[in-house]
């Protein structure tokens, strides 16, 4: 059987040395994969005013499958001073392009298991009713809608008049909004589409059937935001009654949510959310398991193209480390993520093995896992380097 490729797109900043090191585990794990390497980021936006280069869409298109590290997003203004000089007369404007992958392939569903690691150190703990310590099992999958909503990129700063006029059309936007100057007003939306949402409720239905999860949380703010969140769980009645009636349909407001998520976080099993409040909840779900260290996701379309990633930025202050200090685990476990989406399930149980094994030796623990600001000498007072970490995982498969 011939290799399959692997488009290979480390980013900037820490993602380089995680998807450097994350290699090295599949390869010890036996997987056998050809890998090209895509240019995406920062330093593509400054020299070509093109975080997405059309040459990195074609590997894409060509091979389905990316395994991402990180990218660096920053705000207008200061991507524009970093452009190079020649550059900055062609009227460029930055745009994420993670987010920019995401709407071109559609890679519209986007899932993040965030699943307690048996001896984890950082593991989210509460006190119980007789003042005994309670370390309560979070086993939860995040649907996130991936493509709409907040991070549509629909926006405008002093909107063109027909723009300002079509808002000013609405009752609400004219009473709270009709005496601000037009060139004061920036306006972001947030759009849903039927059959998007559909899919995200789909995806998130059949996961918790498949895996034998007995609930779907939707996580909107109906009662306010009453157009998209309210069409959005009219929607999940409709196919809860309809197609999954063995599947209990949860309703919870974002804000409520954050709250309960450290009350009770075993409660919850599949979560499904807009674009904007799946990535709020998958964060704060993460940080009951460990943090972003340890929080993988992947993302995919209807066409078979999907993108591996840990959620993670890029953290460019330690980046520029003489020995990288991050944790590796987050992007190792996003390539499991990916192997089980390509059918190589053997190899991605026996990681997440290696890897269940290291956090409960508890011998090697990056500095996050020993509690220590990421400083650039923590491998001298006991914290295992990025490649030190990939190591003992490596040592645990052989």
């Amino acid at each position: 059987m011939a290799k399959r490729t692997i488009v290979t797109l480390p980013g900037d900043g820490i993602g380089n040395a995680v998807l450097k090191e994350t290699l090295r585990v599949l390869d010890a794990a036996g997987f056998e994969a050809n890998y090209v390497e895509g240019d995406i980021g920062w330093e593509f936006w400054k020299s070509e005013g093109n975080p997405l280069p059309e040459r990195t869409i074609k590997l894409i298109e060509e091979h389905k499958i990316g395994l991402f590290g990180a990218i660096t997003s920053k705000p207008k203004d200061e991507a524009f001073e970093e452009l190079s000089p020649e550059l900055k007369d062609k009227n460029l404007v930055y745009s994420s392009p993670i987010v920019g992958l995401r709407q071109r392939f559609n890679l519209e569903i986007c899932a993040r298991p965030c699943k307690t690691y048996k001896g984890n150190t950082l593991n989210f703990i509460r006190r119980g009713a007789q003042a005994e310590i309670e370390e309560p099992l979070v086993d939860v999958v995040i649907f996130r809608q991936n493509t709409e909503g907040l991070y549509g990129g629909v926006e405008w700063s002093n909107p063109t008049n027909d723009v300002y006029d079509t808002f000013m059309s609405h009752p609400k936007f004219k009473q709270n909004f009709g005496t601000v100057p037009k060139e004061e007003v920036s306006i972001s939306t947030r759009i849903f589409s039927k059959e998007r949402t559909e899919n995200i409720l789909r995806a998130a239905f059949d996961h918790a059937k498949n895996y034998g999860y007995k609930s779907v949380t939707l996580c909107e703010k109906p009662n306010v935001i009453r157009e998209t969140s309210g069409m959005m769980y009219k929607m999940a009645l409709t196919m809860q009654a309809a197609d999954y009636p063995d599947i209990e349909l949860w309703n919870t407001n974002i804000d409520a949510q954050m709250m309960w998520l450290t009350k009770n976080p075993e409660n919850y099993g599949v979560i499904v959310a807009g674009n904007m409040f799946g990535d709020i909840v998958s964060d704060g779900f993460a940080g009951l398991i460990g943090g972003l260290g340890f929080a993988c996701s992947a993302q995919w379309s209807k066409d078979g193209v999907a993108v591996f990633e840990p959620t993670h930025g890029s953290a460019p202050k330690y980046a520029d480390y003489d020995t990288s200090i991050v944790n590796p685990i987050a992007m190792v476990e996003s390539a499991c993520m990916m192997l089980d989406f390509i059918e190589e399930k053997e190899i991605s149980t026996k990681i997440r093995k290696a890897v269940s094994e290291v956090i409960i030796e508890g011998k090697v623990k990056t500095y996050d896992m020993m509690k220590m600001r990421g400083t650039a000498d923590v491998v001298n007072q006991g914290a295992a380097s990025t490649t030190q970490m990939a190591n003992e995982i490596i040592r645990k498969l052989k």
